[in-house]
């Protein structure tokens, strides 16, 4: 049984957990190797405190489960199977009673919780989040490999990006772009849907790539990221079409600059609303602080959006092998939008940059 698994049972233990139910994807990965998208069928890894966990997938993929380094058991059913009696009889052989299952809350649905509830009625229920979010806050050197590869992909994807702006060329044909090179280099998965917003368009934070032209004069924002063997990576560039206005360029110069100073914050012991009020300061002194609706930054691993979240009221302490991002920026409604991401490991000296490409 893996480290994961055993740091997670004596959690269990402590807390006379006699089952935990492990369902969301990415925590399924975390504990068992093995990453799939299950669409609406059920997946998930059963943890007892006295005996061998299992994992429940459909048969289809009890293959792949296994082919990923998962050795201990898999229940695998069928689409005409009901999965929910198969799992119970593996549960009734590993445990004489649940008096208190751990879930994951924020990713259980309702017609779940009825599952166990209807199979389970004298059964509590507790969060399992806390735990999960502090083993994996803290990155193992395989992890961080992964992580540093998939910065660099995300490197040559706004490269790939940058190199394919044109006027007159849309939104979405620069997109296709950097997800075709991606292709190229061997990258099955974007860590989300690729963003390309150029002009007025950057200043909606989230907005959505369309068939709006590149025009001289305008800021190309890309907001991108890959997967590399299970890990995100997050970076967010803004780049000139020409010459930019005076207001144009005092913004991006003050992101740049609010940037800099979070990341100049980082250090083993910093407390994460540091991070983020060291740029907020500036954007505010600037005039621009209600342009800046957002966090500063996010954990980065396995999720493109994890535990921590870094914001101006967080009293977390950061910690060697902590990742996560730095992204301010200035959101202007019809003028201009603006921000600048890099994803950040806290080494025992102080940051380290996992993106690399040029601001």
């Amino acid at each position: 049984m893996n480290k994961r698994l055993l740091s997670l049972i004596e959690w269990m233990k402590t807390n006379d957990v006699s089952f935990s139910f492990i369902t969301n994807p990415d925590n399924v990965f975390y504990f068992t190797g093995f990453r799939s998208d299950p669409h609406e069928r059920l997946l998930g890894v059963a943890i007892f405190p006295e005996n061998d966990p299992f994992l429940i997938c459909p048969q289809m993929e009890a293959s792949d489960a296994r082919n990923s380094g998962w050795s201990l058991d898999i229940v695998g059913y069928s689409d005409i199977d009901n999965p929910w009696e198969l799992m119970a009889k593996q549960i009734s052989k590993r445990s004489n009673g649940l008096q208190k299952i751990a879930v994951e809350k924020q990713h259980l649905t309702l017609e779940r919780y009825e599952e166990l509830t209807n199979r389970f009625p004298q059964a509590a229920f507790i969060a399992a989040e806390q735990k999960l979010n502090q083993l994996r806050l803290i990155k193992d050197e395989k992890e961080l490999a992964s992580l540093r590869k998939a910065a660099e992909y995300a490197d040559l994807a706004v490269k790939a990006g940058s190199e394919a702006i044109q006027e007159g060329r849309t939104e979405l044909e620069i997109l296709a772009e950097i997800e075709y090179e991606m292709k190229r280099q061997g990258i099955s998965e974007m860590s989300f849907s690729t963003m390309v917003l150029t002009g007025k368009n950057a200043a909606s934070p989230h907005g959505t790539p369309g068939h709006t032209k590149v025009q001289r004069g305008d800021l190309v924002l890309f907001d991108l990221g890959v997967v590399y063997e299970g890990y995100c990576s997050d970076i967010t560039r803004t780049i000139a079409f020409g010459s930019l206005s005076d207001q144009q360029q005092e913004i991006y110069d003050t992101v740049l600059k609010a940037q800099q100073a979070a990341i100049d914050a980082v250090k083993p012991g910093a407390l994460a609303k540091d991070i983020d009020l060291a740029a907020r300061r500036i954007i505010d002194e600037a005039g621009y602080g209600q342009f800046f609706p957002h966090r500063l930054g996010h954990g980065l691993g396995i999720s493109v959006h994890e535990y921590p979240s870094i914001t101006e009221t967080s009293e977390l302490r950061l910690e060697e092998g902590m990742v996560f991002t730095i992204e301010p920026g200035i959101y202007v409604p019809g003028v201009a939008g603006v921000r600048i991401e890099d994803d950040i490991y806290v080494a025992a000296d102080g940051p380290e940059l996992l993106t690399a490409f040029l601001k």
